[in-house]
């Protein structure tokens, strides 16, 4: 699926569940009894304590190997490693981290090398270990190797190169240029044409963002569009052949809408482009005859409540029709269309929606991600592509992240759960569901600490009775005849998952974890716009910002004061970017319901967010604009702002300015605010995630805000 901008309030790309589910607790992977945390710097350390997520992992093309990333020590500096199934048995291939180098992809050639990639670098390791570099290429990524084992494809300087894997010198097959440069592509199945995307920022606008840091002052140019810019950032398509000859690129109806998947049809013939106009409403597939550049119209579907673009296209076995994801009727399933102009006909009725699918065209089965059987849960299954009995393939609670062996024999599955950090797993497809476990990553003291008790709530909105649910971070020695301080965040779409750390996109486990040592509850609500429900589910969350999503998260907060577990003058919130736009709208638009809240790098002004965002905040013009966005906005809202307010933003930040937390902070002196401010020189949006000393600074600025206006019940516990 092509990188396509998502960095600011863009919901993820998932689905929903239209059953309730009962609320549920897992067992706490260690017993109540271990030793409390000790610290943010302790769980943030230089060797972490939950160890280092096997990454990368892929199968040799006879599906006898296994490799993936990794380090056994728990650093951050990945090494090569192997897995062999028929033996049961790990190796680890390279040393870079010994020197703290890491290596950031690997790929399996067809005579037994393995290709790599280490601080840009191309380097092959041969079976004997020895271990040999490309010299003529730099910056390399996304290595991909032909199904036919004959070339390594990857991305230098911004274009597209292959390399004989026999020998051979890389080959530039499409320039890069500044501002234009390779987005994604893919190979066609016999290894002779690759179709690609070419992302354009040459006519966007460009901002100086001016800082100090290091010392010394600053002024760095970003391309960056905003809503109602003429030109935003465009996608060209086009395919190139191995064998010679100049890309083409294919004519498309508008560049400016966004592509989210391609592929070339199993003879190669043509290319299915699934794509839609920048505002989700108008959904299409084209496909384009390779022999003249021909594009036909194959599916379109409208819908004006559209928020979520969770579509997925594939060529079916004998390329004449599609598979393809969709909610049209509801709920993301996966259906078949035979020919251009025909109804889809649905294939699964998964109980849970579908995420993510793949074809294995060969054997005849579709296999799908769906959240099932629970609303947290990400779990695989198959069918036949003609629909029938399904099959668990990842049987086990928690999140699964597979990869399937070239013929389908095994599967790859990276699993994790709400008490267990990532592993990896291999598991035979042939019937049999017991798995073997790969990586071993946590270090021994994580046994021995007292985690948090995860559990879920179901809830309902009374806004409109909507089913929500919440993840529910409890103390391990949690006592149901006491009222305990409660944190609400991060909040964020898509934050109920069954996984280690929750919601992976910041690294927060380690604050989450440490807040319930102290004696805090902390919960993550469910909220309109994310996975899980539907469709009709979704629909008020259009033009909403600020006002249902805000709801939908007093609705939890209140669920756990309604039970007895929260202390009602004791509640916090925080979240940053679109989160941080939740907490100044919660603040701002209910005061007293809130006793303290954090704002991360806080989206305030809507005007400034990425074109992406009119998904959901309609465009920049029409009958209610202005208006529109400012009730979206909460520069525009701060006059309700009465209880402690921290602002942590970064001076760098490019995906949210921040001079936009300038021009709130200037609004909120005008109107009398006390609040606080946390500027962090030099940082950029993923504040919490640019360097272990800078994350412990933030998280222990955030710790002492809370304990100074939430008043945990052991104010001592965990110090």
């Amino acid at each position: 699926m092509i990188a396509f901008r998502r960095l600011l309030l863009t919901l993820a790309l998932t689905t929903a569940l239209p059953a309730a589910i009962a609320a549920q607790a897992a067992p706490p992977a260690v017993a109540a009894t271990g030793e409390a945390l000790a610290s943010i710097d302790a769980l943030y350390a230089d060797v972490s304590i939950i160890g280092t997520s096997p990454e990368g992992f892929a199968w040799s093309p006879d599906a006898s190997r296994l490799l993936f990333l990794w380090n056994e020590g728990g650093t951050g500096r990945r090494d090569v490693w192997a897995y062999d199934p028929a033996r049961r048995s790990k190796s680890r291939l390279t040393r870079f981290g010994d020197e703290g180098q890491t290596v950031s992809e690997a790929a399996w050639l067809s005579d037994g090398r393995i290709a790599l990639v280490e601080g840009g670098r191309l380097l092959f390791r041969a079976p004997d270990g020895t271990m040999s570099a490309v010299e003529a290429v730099s910056g390399v990524s996304r290595l991909a190797v032909s199904p036919d084992g004959r070339h390594l494809a990857f991305v230098s300087q911004r274009g597209l190169w292959v390399l004989p894997v026999m020998g051979g010198q890389p080959i530039r097959l499409v320039e890069g240029q500044a501002k234009l440069g390779i987005d994604s592509y893919s190979w066609s199945r016999d290894g002779k044409t690759l179709a690609f995307t070419l992302a354009d920022e040459r006519t966007m606008r460009e901002i100086a963002i001016s800082y100090d840091a290091g010392g010394k002052a600053h002024r760095d140019l970003f391309a960056r569009a905003f809503p109602g810019d003429p030109t935003n950032i465009t996608y060209k398509i086009g395919t190139v052949a191995i064998g010679g000859g100049a890309p083409r690129l294919l004519e498309r109806t508008d560049e400016g809408d966004p592509i989210w998947n391609y592929q070339l049809s199993p003879d190669g013939r043509r290319l299915l482009v699934n794509a839609s106009d920048q505002s989700i409403k108008h959904h299409f597939i084209d496909v384009y005859d390779l022999a003249d550049g021909r594009r036909s119209r194959f599916y379109s579907y409208d819908d004006p409540a559209q928020i979520r673009p969770d579509w997925q296209a594939v060529w079916d076995g004998d390329g004449k029709g599609m598979f393809l994801l969709t909610n049209r009727d509801g709920f993301n399933q996966i259906y078949h269309l035979p020919r251009a102009g025909v109804a889809p006909r649905q294939i699964t009725r998964a109980p849970g929606e579908i995420d993510m699918f793949l074809l294995d065209a060969k054997h005849g089965r579709l296999y799908y991600r769906a959240n099932a059987p629970t609303y947290a849960e990400r779990r695989w299954f198959r069918t036949g592509t003609g629909g029938g009995p399904t099959e668990e393939v990842t049987p086990g609670e928690g999140t699964h992240d597979v990869v399937f062996a070239p013929d389908f024999s095994r599967v790859a599955d990276r699993a994790s759960n709400d008490h267990t950090p990532p592993e990896l797993h291999v598991r035979a497809l042939n019937g049999r569901v017991q798995a073997e476990q790969v990586t071993r990553s946590p270090l021994p003291a994580f046994y021995r600490q007292r985690w948090a008790d995860v559990r879920y709530v179901d809830y309902r909105s009374h806004v409109d009775g909507a089913l929500l649910t919440a993840r529910v971070m409890l103390p391990p020695d949690f006592d149901p005849a006491k009222r305990y301080p409660m944190i609400v965040g991060s909040v964020y779409s898509d934050a109920v998952r069954n996984q280690w750390g929750g919601r992976t996109a910041h690294p927060t486990w380690g604050l989450d974890q440490f807040l319930v040592a102290r004696g805090y509850i902390v919960i993550n609500p469910g909220i309109r716009g994310s996975f899980g429900r539907g469709r009709d589910w979704n629909k008020p969350m259009l033009h909403s910002y600020g006002t249902l999503d805000i709801d939908d998260i007093q609705d939890g907060a209140s669920k756990l004061v309604d039970m007895g577990y929260a202390d009602p003058k004791r509640i916090g919130i925080w979240g940053s970017s679109y989160g941080g736009l939740m907490t100044l709208m919660s603040l701002f638009k209910k005061p007293g319901f809130y006793a303290a809240g954090i704002a991360g790098a806080p989206a305030s002004n809507v005007a400034h967010a990425y074109p992406e965002q009119q998904w959901i905040m309609g465009p920049p013009n029409g009958p209610d604009y202005p208006a529109r966005y400012e009730r979206q906005s909460a520069l525009y809202q701060s006059q309700g702002l009465a209880d402690p307010l921290m602002i942590i933003h970064g001076a760098r930040d490019e995906v949210v300015l921040y001079a936009d937390t300038m021009a709130l902070t200037e609004r909120m002196i005008g109107q009398g605010k006390l609040f606080e401010l946390v500027t962090l020189p030099g940082a950029g949006h993923p504040w919490d995630m640019e360097g272990l000393p800078q994350t412990r600074f933030a998280f222990r600025k955030m710790v002492e805000f809370f304990d100074r206006h939430l008043r945990p019940a052991d104010p001592a516990a965990a110090r």
